[in-house]
């Protein structure tokens, strides 16, 4: 079974800093381009960011830029997303995903999804 997988979610106050992991199984994800979104309560999926196959190319929300970094280990068929600085309107659901085309990533028609974990930013 494919499965992408997040982790690393839960209760940070203002200002503080977590990072998520998505680990892939069933299959490898090493070619294809991977991404974060978030939906938070009453609000839409959106996207937060992406990263290239080979982890080189990176592209971010204007909301999350200069404070979010996706990062990934093809080895460990893992992909990141360190947060920081993090505030109130970052609390939501993140999502993991994955195609094989920078856009499917972008535009939220990904080919696999995670699960989400939830991010609660307290003040």
């Amino acid at each position: 079974q494919v499965q992408l997988v997040e982790s690393g979610g839960g209760l940070v106050q203002t200002g503080g800093s977590l990072r998520l992991a998505c680990t892939a199984s069933g299959r490898t994800f090493t070619g294809d381009h991977m991404g974060w979104f978030r939906q938070a309560p009453g609000k839409e999926r959106e996207f937060v960011a992406s990263i290239s196959p080979s982890g080189v190319s990176t592209y971010y929300a204007d909301s999350v830029k200069g404070r979010f970094t996706v990062s990934r280990d093809n080895v460990k068929d893992t992909m990141y997303l360190q947060m920081s600085d993090l505030n109130s309107e970052d609390t939501a659901v993140y999502f993991c995903t994955a195609d094989s085309t920078f856009s499917g990533v972008l535009i939220g028609a990904g080919e696999y999804w995670g699960q989400g974990t939830q991010v609660t930013v307290s003040s």
